[in-house]
């Protein structure tokens, strides 16, 4: 019997036994899924090629502990789960955020990024717990994109103000992604 026709919990077994043939069709037949979840959230190639790798290696190293039932979401949610850890560290670009701001109706979104959606009800709620000041200045931002300099000209305050304000707001999104990234499993 070839390994590709296999199921995931004979795979899992193999592997187990130390079945470096059982973790290869693991790897073939879940890789290209789970870079694709994490590239709806992350955008950054290099950064999710490395999250999947990483769970694999971990995968592999812990083959003798594991207790998995179902192989395909016991996936899925370690891939949300290393996103969550990589947003919090503040490893992900502006432009992660510039990207989901930019979205401003459900509707826009395709099916396949409900990750995004998520994601996105977690930066509203956010947003929405700032200082009004701090709200309104993010969203300036965010929403319809201006500048620091043109924030400042439109709110009549100095550019170093809304830099500020930028730099508290941003730094209580980490802050607020890294308390409720457990949270984030439920929902991602």
């Amino acid at each position: 019997m070839k390994y590709t026709e296999f199921q995931d919990n004979e795979l899992l077994l193999k592997l187990s036994d130390d079945d470096q043939d059982a973790f290869d069709e693991i790897y073939r037949r879940y890789w290209g899924d789970m870079f694709q979840s994490a590239y709806n959230l992350l955008r950054e190639r290099e950064a999710c090629m490395d999250i999947v790798q990483e769970i694999f290696i971990w995968f592999w190293e812990h083959r003798h502990g594991l207790n998995v039932r179902s192989l395909k979401p016991y996936l899925s949610v370690a891939v949300k789960f290393k996103v969550a850890n990589y947003i919090k560290k503040g490893k992900v670009r502006s432009s992660f955020f510039d990207r989901l701001k930019k979205i401003e109706e459900p509707y826009e979104l395709v099916d396949d990024s409900i990750e995004v959606k998520e994601m996105m009800q977690i930066i509203n709620r956010f947003t929405n717990q700032l200082p009004d000041k701090c709200r309104e200045i993010f969203l300036l931002s965010r929403q319809e994109h201006l500048s620091n300099k043109e924030i400042a000209e439109r709110l009549g305050i100095s550019v170093k103000t809304v830099e500020n304000q930028m730099t508290i707001a941003l730094k209580k999104m980490k802050s607020s992604l890294a308390k409720i990234s457990p949270i984030l499993l439920l929902f991602l």
